[in-house]
């Protein structure tokens, strides 16, 4: 969706009249866009003024086109500038352009290269490399248009930070970032000659096929076969992705139910359930290669962003072009709002559960699950009720029942949608329901861990646990420690230099903000994981730090969570503020998540040492029983 189109010649008045502001908010607020706040009304006034200098060249005809914040399909993000038009060979083209007001710039770690810190937005922040950002957005739109792809259209990236000082330039020219910039050059304050000489090799005359941006704008969306042999080529041999037992038959279902949808168009929403480790998430990653590769618009989508970022790493082995050529594919319900209905053929909404009414910035959401469904011909949702974590969560069977029948969405939910077989915890449904007892959560169930093979260790020393999952990290990097919602952001708030502290000395940091692939990032080990961080994912070895939310009474035999031990820093989850039977619910439901991240092992460490001992004591109960 384009949200500023005209010709350069209207372009420059708009500019000169000092309206192409006004223009481009009202057009926002018309198409019921996000947007248009203080800051970025003041960057159109004041970066706008500077393309319009750039352009304003002779040689670049007045009858070009241009578009300015070009929504990119399948996501939310929007290109600054655009202009379209031929090159001396009747090539046709469209530069895109990525402006920045920076000023200066620093490197923030060797291992961070897609990113740089610099002040915007009223405060140092950690942002894309504008070059990566440029390439980003260009290799999304050749892989979503099928008029890019058919006519062959250059889409060539650049960015122009205007007021950038040239003494900090060795920042943005540093080795990390070379595969952005040479992809996707940037031009600085005293290059206008540059970038205007830049813009002039791809266009030199307006189109002979007419206007460029309108065909593109209102072009079919269809993934590239770049895009297609890149996720088939990714996914080949990796053996994390393999199907096995009731995830195959589910599958099976989802393409069945696809080709329907394309035979008829009539809408459908399957509802996918799993516990944990039943496999939901490779479920989603293979039904989103499927759909890929057979040219159907389609899409992940989790609330979760860690998931979508771990998963990406996974799939791209490192390569960082395969990385950013898959990354569209993954997204976020935020602005589905504003997607027509049926635009995608496919959603594939996973962690379905942890879906809301509308989140911040979102402005004109209202439901995600409803709007889930209303943008997609086919939505499939992969869901555990049982891991709702915060009282903002509504994704749950009800709803989406709810809403597929508002929308005249036919729902298939049945035995055959229902994933049982156990990929995680040594594939043991045991370990599942050992939880379960433990948390007492529902009935208890007599269990037989004579089978389990599964390493459960209660620590009474927190280094210890650490220390043992230390080892462990070194074989495979695939041992993390997580925790609860108990302790302070102190870090994040500037109030010291570790969160966690517990008894002899031990002490740790949450996972570090700007960490975006935690759970396999090689340097974050020695970082505590949220639940939101950790939510969706698995690993070898799972160390669980349990907090004074949730404490053991001897005298009654009671598990007793505590909401009031839930730290004033947490804002997401309204536990504090929750009813008692709201609060106990949610936090069973995070203890029991975390408890169920590991493939191979769980060390579980208490405060509440009276916990400590019901765990350690129920454990060799079983043992003894299952002997």
């Amino acid at each position: 969706m384009i949200v500023y189109n005209a010709t350069k010649e209207q372009f420059n008045d708009d500019v000169i009249m000092n309206r192409i502001s006004g223009i481009i908010l009202d057009n926002l607020r018309s198409r019921h866009l996000s947007g248009g706040q203080t800051a970025e009304f003041n960057s159109w006034q004041n970066s706008l003024q500077f393309m319009r200098n750039v352009i304003d060249d002779r040689a670049i005809p007045d009858d070009v086109s241009i578009a300015i914040e070009y929504q990119i399909p399948r996501t939310s993000k929007r290109v600054d500038f655009m202009i379209a038009g031929s090159d001396d060979a009747d090539n046709n083209n469209v530069v895109i352009v990525e402006l920045k007001q920076w000023q200066k710039a620093e490197k923030v770690d060797d291992i961070m290269m897609h990113s740089v810190r610099t002040f915007t937005g009223g405060s140092e922040r950690i942002v894309n490399h504008p070059s990566y950002q440029a390439y980003a957005y260009s290799t999304f739109i050749k892989n979503s248009s099928e008029q890019v792809q058919d006519e062959n259209i250059g889409i060539v990236p650049c960015a122009y930070l205007h007021n950038y000082d040239p003494q900090y330039r060795d920042v943005l020219d540093d080795p990390i970032y070379e595969t952005w910039y040479t992809e996707a050059p940037y031009f600085i304050r005293d290059e206008v000659m540059k970038i205007r000489s830049f813009i002039k090799t791809y266009i030199t005359k307006r189109s002979a096929d007419g206007d460029l941006l309108y065909k593109i704008d209102n072009g079919r969306i269809r993934p590239s076969k770049a895009l297609q042999d890149c996720l088939v080529s990714l996914m080949k041999g990796n053996p994390e992705f393999i199907l096995l037992d009731d995830q195959a038959v589910a599958y099976d279902i989802c393409r069945q139910t696809m080709k329907q949808c394309q035979k008829d168009m009539q809408k459908r929403t399957i509802i996918i359930q799993g516990g944990p480790g039943t496999g939901k998430s490779v479920l989603a990653v293979n039904l989103l290669k499927e759909y890929i590769t057979s040219g159907l618009n389609a899409c992940y989508c989790t609330k979760n962003t860690a998931p979508r970022n771990a998963y990406q790493k996974l799939l791209s082995q490192s390569d960082l072009k395969a990385e950013l050529n898959i990354k569209q594919l993954f997204r976020s319900p935020h602005g589905l709002n504003a997607a027509p209905q049926n635009y995608y053929d496919c959603l594939i909404i996973d962690e379905a559960h942890r879906l809301v009414k509308k989140i911040f910035s979102d402005w004109h959401g209202k439901n995600q699950v409803m709007e889930c469904i209303n943008a997609s011909l086919l939505s499939i949702f992969l869901i555990d009720e049982n891991q709702q974590i915060s009282t903002s969560d509504i994704g749950s069977i009800e709803e989406i029942n709810k809403w597929a029948k508002e929308l005249n969405s036919i729902v298939i939910s049945d035995e055959n949608t229902v994933l049982h077989s156990q990929f995680r915890c040594n594939g043991s449904d045991e370990y599942i329901q050992f939880i379960n007892n433990i948390l007492q959560i529902g009935e208890p169930v007599d269990i037989d861990l004579k089978e389990l093979n599964f390493d459960i260790r209660v620590f009474d020393d927190p280094n210890e646990l650490r220390d043992e999952l230390r080892k462990l990290n070194k074989i495979n990097n695939k041992a993390r420690m997580v925790a609860g919602y108990c302790y302070d952001w102190d870090v994040k708030n500037h109030r010291g230099d570790y969160d966690i502290y517990l008894e002899n000395d031990f002490k740790a940091k949450w996972n570090l903000e700007a960490d975006k692939i935690w759970a396999i990032n090689k340097k974050s080990f020695e970082q505590v994981g949220c639940i939101h961080t950790c939510q969706g994912l698995e690993f070898d070895y799972i160390g669980v730090l349990i907090g004074k939310d949730l404490r053991y009474d001897p005298e009654t035999g009671h598990i007793i969570t505590d909401r009031t031990m839930v730290s004033k820093d947490d804002k997401s989850s309204g536990i504090r503020t929750a009813d008692d039977e709201t609060a106990e619910r949610l936090i069973k439901n995070t203890y029991k998540t975390l408890l169920t991240r590991g493939q191979k092992g769980c060390y579980i460490y208490c405060e509440d040492k009276e916990l400590a001992g019901y765990i350690r004591s129920f454990l060799i109960t079983q043992q003894e029983e299952s002997n």
